[in-house]
């Protein structure tokens, strides 16, 4: 089983650390082949960034994606650059209020979730946002890589004293995604 995962956006919403985190889990805590890898514009912060990661019960001979299973996108240029590499049947999960028009041209789905605020409204600060969405892919994975795995992931390598609050955007972004997948 070989499974792609892309997380895409700007420069400084944590996307690139939330790759890392999911390669962490997949390899560290539930024993199967990862590998991540990144890229980003010339901006440190602002410009587009990505972050993929391969998941796999075999050894992973080449380490770009190729079709994306599940593609996040947190800004519209984003998905427009990456949606058309989503497999067929796919799944893409867009921030609400990032991006606005969402078609695509295979059959795949799109789940819309608006990680941005929730993470300055509800838990309080902006900087989770990708938790959350690590949280959303965690359901999106189907146990690929156990939800479990990935929370330990981030304990082990997010800032003292942050723990329970990274936690709690993980947490709330497996929720938003039971909430929309119905």
């Amino acid at each position: 089983m070989r499974y792609e995962v892309r997380l895409s956006g700007e420069g400084g919403q944590g996307l690139i650390l939330a790759g890392i985190i999911l390669g962490e889990a997949a390899s560290v805590y539930d024993n199967l082949h990862a590998v991540q890898t990144q890229s980003y514009g010339p901006e440190a912060r602002g410009g587009a960034s990505k972050s993929e990661v391969i998941i796999s019960d075999e050894p992973i001979d080449y380490p770009k994606v190729q079709e994306a299973d599940i593609l996040l996108a947190f800004t519209q240029e984003s998905f427009d650059k990456y949606s058309p590499d989503v497999k067929e049947g796919g799944l893409i999960i867009v921030d609400s209020d990032g991006v606005k028009r969402t078609s695509a041209q295979k059959n795949v789905q799109i789940i819309s979730i608006p990680f941005l605020r929730t993470a300055a409204e509800e838990i309080g600060r902006a900087i989770v946002a990708n938790m959350i969405a690590l949280g959303t892919i965690a359901e999106a994975l189907e146990g690929r890589v156990k939800p479990e795995s990935i929370e330990k992931a981030i304990l082990a390598r997010v800032p003292k004293g942050t723990e329970d609050l990274n936690k709690r955007a993980f947490d709330r972004g497996r929720q938003l995604y039971k909430e929309r997948k119905g």
